[in-house]
């Protein structure tokens, strides 16, 4: 006899910031399979749109928001249309990002490196801060911050986003210490490089930089991995539905690698 798995969030309320495309759409679909409600927020209405049609006509629930992370204003907006239309928030996942410049830091703009870190690292930082009032008055929740596996270690020609993303896991640590008592969980997914539409933007520019062919920039993306290849989105996704299920009720403060095994080939 076949047993029938009970959806793993069920009825739980998430906020996925960056939700409408790449790692973060993967993570909104796979929620919204899973029972959840989901709650888009990005700037891209169409985008925003697209997805939540797909999770509805799946059977799902999504609701969208358009938000631009960087802003308090707007991520307060967010998180009261949230509670004023759902009553709580369950889970907020982090993962509004950019790639920024492409470039040695020698060379970065001032302005470049000031909006990679508004956006990939303050802004995370301002969204959990706004859910954990409610999530604190909860004494539960849940927040996922998406980092990268380019944050782990140095990364030439792309400075300013690996500062930002080894700065997601001081965030998650951080955090996971002062709300633990609250019974709020946080954690951080590292995907190492991940196939879609950002990646190949950055080879394109790696390719420019460096005056090498685009098809030789993405074959080296891969020669570090065990896996020989690029992480599916639906991978991350895997990884973000277990971090917000009870099935990691005890884990707190710790980073999942998702990377094909990249640090393992030296």
């Amino acid at each position: 006899m076949v047993e029938v798995t009970a959806l793993r969030l069920k009825n739980r309320v998430a906020i996925i910031t960056g939700g409408a495309k790449g790692i973060g759409k993967a993570i909104s679909l796979a929620y919204a399979r899973e029972g959840a409600v989901v709650v888009i927020a990005a700037r891209d209405l169409s985008r925003m749109e697209e997805t939540a049609r797909e999770i509805r006509s799946a059977g799902g629930m999504a609701d969208v928001i358009v938000t631009d992370v960087r802003y308090e204003d707007q991520v307060r907006n967010m998180v009261a249309h949230t509670l004023d239309k759902h009553g709580r928030i369950d889970i907020l996942v982090n993962n509004g990002g950019i790639a920024g410049p492409t470039d040695n830091l020698v060379a970065i703009r001032l302005d470049d490196w000031n909006d990679v870190m508004a956006t990939n690292l303050t802004a995370p930082w301002i969204c959990a801060r706004e859910v954990l009032k409610p999530m604190i008055a909860a004494r539960k929740g849940n927040i996922i911050n998406i980092s990268s596996e380019g944050g782990r270690s140095g990364f030439p020609m792309r400075g300013p986003y690996a500062v930002s993303k080894r700065g997601i896991l001081a965030l998650t640590e951080t955090l996971a210490i002062e709300v633990g008592e609250y019974g709020i969980r946080v954690n951080c997914i590292s995907p190492g490089r991940v196939k879609g539409e950002r990646i190949e933007n950055v080879a394109r520019a790696k390719a420019e930089a460096l005056g090498l062919s685009y098809d030789e920039v993405m074959a080296t993306m891969t020669a570090d991995c065990s896996l020989q290849r690029f992480v599916e989105p639906s991978e991350v996704a895997g990884a973000a539905v277990f971090l917000a299920s009870d099935e990691s009720s005890a884990i707190t403060g710790e980073t999942l690698v998702v990377n094909c095994g990249k640090h393992m080939l030296h």
